[in-house]
Order: C-alpha cells, then sequence, then structure tokens
C-alpha cells in the first residue's frame, strides 16, 4: 500500500505550481473567451452583421427586424450548437483516455461516433418520420453499439499493446459501420439525409434541436465532473485504485455513460467531426497537470474554444462556400494522431 500511494503522489497529485495556476486561469477567463468567440461567431456569415445588431438581438430581440431573426434562429443556435459539441467531444475524449490509459482514446477513434451515424442511418431508412427525441435517443444507442465493439475485440486479441490494440479495433469498427451506413443509404435512397452527419457541421442547427440536446449534454458532463477524481486514480492503474478504495466497476460505467451522453448528442447535433476528443485531452494535460478534476472542466473549455473557431474558418476557408467542420478538425487531428500512434506503438 505504501508504494500505491507513493506511485499516486508521483503520478499527478503534485504537479508543477504553475499548472495550477493555468488551471484557474482557463477556468477563471476560459468563459469569457468562449462569450467573446460566440458573439465572433454570430457576427460572421455569408454578410458579416454589427457587434451592435449582435447585442441587440441577444438582449432586445425585435421579430420584425431580418438581421436580429437570421441572428437569433440560425447563428446563435448555430455558435452555441459549436460551443456545446466540442466541449461534449473533448471531455469524453479526456473520460475514455483518463479509464483506458489510452493515449489514443476518442469518441471517433474507438468506434463511438460511427456507432452512432450507423443507428441514425438505419433510423431514416426504416422509420422516416422520426422524431427528434426519438432520434438522439438512436444516436445513444449506436455510440453504445460501436463502443461495445471496439472494446470486445481489442479484448479478444492476444499480446500487444492494448493502446494500439485499441486504436486498430476501432479504425476496423469505423470502418465497417460507415460503409455500412453507405450502404444503407445508396440502398433506401437517403444519402442526402446522412451527407450532412457524414461531412460534419452545426450550419443546421436550430433552436428546437438543443432544446433536446443541451440537457442531455449538461447531465454527461455534471456526471463526468463527478467521477473526476475518481478517474484521476483510475488513470494511475486499475490495481492502484482499488488498492485506495476506488469501486472501479462504477467508475467505468459511470465514465462510459457520460461518453454515451455527450458523444450521442454531439453527433446527432454535428455529425462526424473528428479528433477533437483527441486532441483537447492532451492539450489539457500539458498545460494543468493530470488531475481529472481540472482536467474535465478545462477540457470542455478549451473544446469549446476549438469547435467555435473550427467552425469560424470553416465559413472562411472557401467563402461564400463553406467547409465541412470535419475536414478542418481533420487538418489538425490527423498529424496529432499519427505522432501519438508511432509514439505509443513504438513505430507503428
Amino acid at each position: 500500500m505504501e508504494n500505491e500511494h507513493t506511485d499516486y503522489e508521483t503520478h499527478g497529485l503534485k504537479d508543477k505550481p504553475y499548472k495550477k495556476k493555468s488551471a484557474y486561469f482557463i477556468l477563471g477567463f476560459g468563459w469569457i473567451f468562449i462569450i467573446l468567440a460566440v458573439a465572433g461567431s454570430i457576427h460572421l456569415g455569408a454578410s458579416n452583421v454589427s457587434y451592435t445588431t449582435v447585442w441587440k438581438s441577444l438582449f432586445f430581440y425585435n421579430a420584425d427586424n431580418p438581421a436580429q431573426v437570421i441572428i437569433h434562429e440560425l447563428r446563435l443556435p448555430r455558435a452555441v450548437a459549436a460551443a456545446f459539441v466540442g466541449a461534449g467531444l473533448a471531455v469524453s475524449g479526456a473520460i475514455m483516455q483518463g479509464i483506458t490509459r489510452n493515449p489514443l482514446a476518442s469518441p471517433s477513434i474507438l468506434g463511438v461516433t460511427s456507432g452512432s451515424l450507423f443507428f441514425m442511418a438505419i433510423a431514416f431508412a426504416f422509420f422516416p418520420g422520426i422524431s427528434y427525441q426519438g432520434l438522439i435517443l438512436v444516436s445513444f444507442a449506436g455510440a453504445g453499439l460501436g463502443t461495445v465493439l471496439v472494446f470486445t475485440i481489442a479484448a479478444a486479441a492476444k499480446g500487444g499493446n492494448i493502446a494500439v490494440k485499441l486504436a486498430l479495433a476501432g479504425a476496423a469498427i469505423t470502418s465497417l459501420l460507415s460503409a455500412l451506413s453507405t450502404a444503407i443509404g445508396l440502398r433506401f435512397n437517403i444519402s442526402k439525409d446522412l451527407s450532412y452527419w457524414y461531412a460534419g457541421g452545426v450550419a443546421g442547427v436550430q433552436l428546437s434541436q438543443l432544446k433536446y440536446v443541451i440537457p442531455a449534454m449538461i447531465a454527461g458532463l455534471l456526471l463526468a465532473l463527478v467521477i473526476s477524481r475518481s478517474i484521476t486514480l483510475l488513470s494511475l492503474g486499475h490495481d492502484i485504485a482499488k488498492g485506495l478504495g476506488q469501486n472501479t466497476v462504477f467508475v467505468y460505467i459511470a465514465g462510459m455513460t457520460a461518453v454515451l451522453l455527450l458523444t450521442g448528442a454531439a453527433v446527432f447535433l454535428a455529425g462526424m467531426v473528428g479528433f477533437v476528443g483527441l486532441i483537447i485531452p492532451h492539450v489539457t494535460r500539458f498545460l494543468v497537470g493530470s488531475d481529472y478534476s481540472l482536467i474535465i472542466p478545462c477540457s470542455a473549455i478549451l473544446g469549446a474554444l476549438l469547435l467555435i473557431i473550427a467552425d469560424d474558418a470553416a465559413k472562411w476557408i472557401n467563402a461564400p462556400f463553406e467547409t465541412p467542420i470535419g475536414a478542418v478538425t481533420a487538418i489538425i487531428g490527423v498529424p496529432f494522431f499519427l505522432y501519438l500512434a508511432r509514439k505509443e506503438g513504438g513505430g507503428l
């Protein structure tokens, strides 16, 4: 037990003081940056609107003013959706990396996102009149399927680096479920309906969608915060966490429940947005240390900022046409993933 406590102390409870200061800075001022980023995102578009108009539309809404109607009905839901999707995917990645001790873990790499899309394809094909409430439940179920398949395959494979096994199993399941989704789209002539989710983006998000998704995301974020201290212990190793009195089974179940809530809701809103859950947790750990009670809220803030900025870039790169936001995040994420795979896989 003494060795376990020593290991516990040397793996993150005594992070350098400047990392705590970085965490408090992010937590204290990150919300201000998010508000400014949301305001900037609302300002940008096919035709820019003044910040005065943005202010009036938010606090003195006039339904007879066309510019304010556009902001209220289109641009504000889009910016809010980008913030919540970025936060949800970033926290999901942090949880997955913490409880699996796998630096390559993220919703897009471990099959969670593709599982959601697969079940949504089935829903569009066989239940074309499905409601928003039904569709988000389908997305949650698909996220669970993708997770179970990847972890089952990785557990069945003998020998090798567990991080690499999970990454390879995730790549295989993602390819399989994506191919099946494409086949369903072609067979039932719903490819156009699915193309929005494949490309990834928040351009078409409406207020009516947000009212169903935001409560689920808030529940997932709160659950992640509740178990954050336990994830810190679990990230030191299963045996160490048990030796320190943790109910590891409960932590696994609660952690994956949070992941399913956050990822399922994110896919329902934005479709296939990859690599946010891979990049942000690593950046956050570099900035704030290895205490998940700080990593999780800071990841939420940084993830929200990243996706708002990525959405702005999607508007700007090929204006007046829009680039899929998934392509923007992939430009950053693919090199980062290859670097991590090579580092963790010993030359993969």
